[in-house]
């Protein structure tokens, strides 16, 4: 394995909320109220959408608000990683990745690890340059048991809802999270932050049309087949901490170009790296998204890819 290279579940495409498109000569986002699924491979005009949107969409109406999805791994920090995360705006790489408390940082005497006091408290945060910053993989369909599909967000709610969720259903399953039928789904809801302007985020549930108990079922025959047939699952997620933890930061290059049109808009400026070395804090990192998002009051939520959302900068 090469060193320094974070080793992550292999991208068969990603899905977000809404899309990125051209106005006045400047790619921008456009705000959306369901999911899309792109492929890994770009045209002119954007990333070229995956067979699977349109296979999704077959019967609903056109709206893709939800999708039946499996997990790869049983431990949720595997499937979904959160941490404030500061991009350089031009070429959408991390400059700095933290969790409140410590963070690896590039700064003019190479990577660092330095103390992470959140973005309220950081100097390098001003202006909203670091934020928390969500990828969840998933597998849809069953062509490929390894390919993922990964969905970012640097929204509050979709990050708070998804780990809840995922820690949720690993605990009810005897720790089957990887075998459980699940859905990822679009759901709305308005706030006096939002000012009656719905805010739409991410959320996992059970396959829509089973109830819990069903779902059980279904995940504790789906491990006892894996396991006659010799898959070890325990060894998968161990290859996967290992794999996450070699390298410094986990997005591509590929998922840089990606990054850099949904989060930051083309005519922002790049932010600056700066070897500064704040004071420590013991806050947690979930503490400082709730008193983030109870001082913040944007109108719409930045999941996937920035302001994609009718409602995606949820800090409610």
């Amino acid at each position: 394995m090469l060193k320094g290279l974070a080793i992550t579940p292999p991208v068969l495409g990603r899905i977000s909320i809404g899309k990125v498109i051209e106005k006045n000569g400047k790619r921008l986002p456009e705000k959306d109220d369901q999911f899309t699924i792109t492929s890994q491979v770009q045209g002119k005009d954007g990333w070229l959408l995956h067979p699977l949107n349109d296979e999704l969409r077959q019967g609903k109406d056109d709206k893709l608000r939800s999708i039946p999805v499996r997990l790869l791994f049983n431990e949720p920090e595997l499937n979904f990683r959160a941490d404030y995360t500061l991009f350089d705006r031009q070429s959408g790489r991390p400059i700095c990745v933290g969790n409140g408390e410590s963070c690896r940082r590039v700064t003019q005497d190479g990577l660092q690890s330095l103390p992470c006091p959140s973005p309220d408290a950081c100097p390098l945060a001003k202006g909203g340059a670091c934020k928390p910053y969500g990828r969840l993989n998933v597998l849809i369909g069953d062509d490929d048991p390894l390919g993922s599909f990964v969905f970012r967000t640097t929204g509050f709610n979709s990050i708070r809802t998804l780990a809840a969720r995922l820690h949720y259903f690993q605990a009810i399953s005897g720790n089957r999270l990887a075998c459980l039928p699940l859905e990822l789904r679009l759901r709305g809801k308005s706030t006096r932050q939002s000012h009656g302007t719905p805010i739409f985020y991410a959320d996992l549930t059970v396959r829509s049309g089973m109830d819990m108990a069903e779902a059980l079922v279904t995940a504790s025959e789906l491990d006892s087949r894996r396991l006659a047939a010799g898959f070890d699952q325990a060894a998968l997620d161990e290859a996967a901490r290992r794999g996450f933890g070699n390298g410094a930061f986990e997005d591509s290059e590929e998922d840089a170009s990606a990054i850099v049109e949904e989060f930051y808009p083309e005519g922002e400026a790049p932010a600056a790296v700066i070897s500064s070395h704040p004071s420590p804090s013991k806050s947690s990192l979930a503490e400082k998204l709730d008193a983030q998002a109870a001082r913040q009051t944007p109108p719409t939520d930045r999941d996937q890819g920035g302001r994609h959302a009718p409602a995606q900068a949820e800090s409610q």
